[in-house]
């Protein structure tokens, strides 16, 4: 079973000004290649089974009871954007580059919580299952995953991996879909080892452009 929470403004208006706000912040740029940056706003792809990391404000009626996390086909829906926060206050200073290997947080634009992983099983498949937790960004320690990639930085047009901090499992999707209220949606989790079901992709939203220069050794970041 499932309970449906208080229903949050999920329209384009509200995602827009959230949008707009951020570029008012700073140079941002919505096409091209380059690199994922702190700050920036954007939906992250499944490679493999095709859908977008999404949230809303339905929780799951088993195991944590925490607000839901799962992947959808569409391409247009305002609730699978994710911003990209340091683990901690200025861990991950606004416009630099992510680093291959950085602990960071992915907070739902439209509920404020973090994508967050915990030893409870998966309502459908049996993995761990994959929340999103806390309020207005601020959560706990399982709220960090490491962003697995080659090279130094995470590449706007490169497939990554999200390994948690705490657990070690690495962000998945492998098929499981749900019934109402959310039928069709994919069952998001965490699994042990690393392959083709857990690697992502930025794809749509708003990068803010790099306030270093990306070709910087770790040290100068």
């Amino acid at each position: 079973m499932w309970s449906v929470g208080r229903r949050r403004a999920a329209g384009a208006s509200l995602l827009g000004l959230l949008l707009a706000l951020l570029v008012l912040g700073g140079g941002a740029a919505k096409t091209g290649a380059g690199f994922v940056t702190c700050g920036s706003v954007l939906k992250l792809f499944n490679t493999q089974h095709r859908v977008r990391l999404h949230s809303h404000d339905i929780k799951y009626g088993s195991g944590s009871g925490q607000q839901s996390v799962t992947g959808v086909e569409a391409s247009d829906d305002a609730n699978s954007y994710w911003r990209i926060r340091g683990d901690s206050e200025g861990g991950c200073p606004r416009g630099s580059p992510v680093r291959c290997g950085q602990a960071v947080r992915l907070t739902h634009v439209l509920t404020g919580k973090n994508l967050h992983t915990h030893h409870f099983p998966s309502p459908l498949s049996n993995n761990q299952e994959v929340s999103a937790f806390g309020e207005d960004g601020e959560g706990d320690d399982l709220d960090l995953w490491m962003v697995r990639c080659s090279g130094q930085h995470w590449e706007r047009e490169a497939a990554v991996r999200f390994q948690h901090m705490g657990t070690s499992v690495f962000l998945s999707v492998t098929g499981e879909q749900y019934g109402s209220p959310i039928r069709g949606q994919h069952e998001v989790h965490g699994m042990p080892s690393a392959n083709t079901h857990n690697m992502w992709k930025a794809m749509e939203g708003i990068f803010i452009k790099p306030s270093v220069d990306p070709s910087a050794s770790h040290d100068e970041l």
